[in-house]
């Protein structure tokens, strides 16, 4: 079962509209809520048989989508179509971002960015070798985790001081317990196995405040892919991606010391809830001197990320100039001081 959205008043293709966040038709102008659309997927049930093929209802061509593909644009009319068996049941995304930076806005923005590369070739800042620019809704798991904290850790404070013609050091010994309560609310993880997962854990963070209830319109015009990893299997790097704060926040009740020696350290971090949601990102492929490079940029704030190229001769103007620089500056202090350096 696919769903296409028509216009009710020209009949025309719709499609969602970044800017005002409705189902718009580019016939007649009109636009439609998307929160007077109805969505029963979440108890919907297809059988197999409409899972194998599907087709266009504006032109009949058949779909051809890898199994991961949840909403694309028919190759041979370019109608929005969502694959509705594959965000059914449960693989019906809780929650989804829409858009907000529309495929112009995004190509300008990701233009800008190219031209701040201090670093990068001339040719690649004047950004005019954009291959394609691909909003996609990528499929993420978003984790609430609590972690209970046990830390038994001995600590010193010293102090020295002067008495008569000797000098004293005198060092304190502590016996430091920490009972820890913490709680982490909406920690993303990308669950396609397509995406670079460095590149969308940099695309963060994403406006939570903007989650809406899913609906099917706001894939319109978009690619959407459904989830490749379940929650379980991607716990694991949940707990990993909070780790950090964790110990960082460990230290912080343990300032004050001159040293801290841990003598016992038990963290138990669990999953207390999970959401399937989809966020918005633009996928760029940029070519330049035939190599292919990939940028993601986060369609709701516009964070862009990847890895340019470097210009080599201007890195050596670069470090050129920083070794100029400390070479004058030690001239001045040597003349200063009387002397000379060579």
């Amino acid at each position: 079962m696919i769903f296409q959205y028509k216009c009710p008043s020209c009949g025309n293709d719709m499609h969602f509209d970044s800017d005002s966040g409705a189902l718009s038709c580019e016939a007649c102008g009109k636009q439609e809520s998307i929160e007077n659309y109805p969505e029963e997927l979440k108890s919907a049930i297809f059988t197999e048989d409409e899972a194998n093929e599907y087709h266009c209802e504006n032109c009949g061509a058949v779909l051809i989508t890898e199994a991961e593909t949840a909403a694309t644009n028919c190759s041979f009319c370019g109608a929005g179509v969502v694959i509705a068996d594959r965000l059914s049941g449960n693989l019906a995304p809780a929650k989804v971002i829409p858009f907000t930076i529309s495929k112009e806005e995004a190509t300008q923005a990701f233009k800008k960015w190219c031209r701040k590369g201090l670093l990068t070739p001339k040719g690649f800042m004047s950004a005019d070798r954009i291959k394609s620019m691909t909003g996609m809704y990528v499929p993420f798991w978003l984790f609430d985790l609590n972690s209970k904290v046990q830390v038994n850790a001995e600590c010193t404070k010293v102090r020295t001081y002067t008495r008569g013609d000797y000098i004293y050091t005198e060092t304190k010994y502590y016996d430091a317990f920490r009972d820890i309560n913490l709680d982490y609310i909406k920690i993303p993880v990308d669950a396609s196995e397509k995406m670079n997962d460095e590149l969308m854990d940099k695309l963060e963070p994403y406006p939570y405040e903007q989650l809406k209830d899913f609906k099917t319109p706001y894939l319109v015009g978009y690619i959407a892919e459904k989830y490749n990893y379940t929650d379980d299997d991607l716990l694991p790097r949940a707990k990993d991606k909070v780790s950090e704060y964790i110990e960082s926040y460990i230290h912080s009740t343990l300032s004050g010391y001159h040293s801290v020696h841990f003598k016992n350290k038990r963290i138990n971090t669990s999953s207390v809830k999970s959401s399937y949601v989809l966020l918005p990102v633009w996928m760029i492929s940029y070519d330049f001197n035939r190599s292919e490079h990939i940028f993601a940029m986060n369609g709701q704030t516009g964070k862009v990320v990847g890895k340019p190229p470097i210009s080599t001769s201007k890195v050596a103007m670069w470090f050129g100039g920083i070794s100029t620089g400390v070479f004058i500056a030690l001239k001045c202090v040597s003349l200063m001081m009387g002397g000379g350096f060579w």
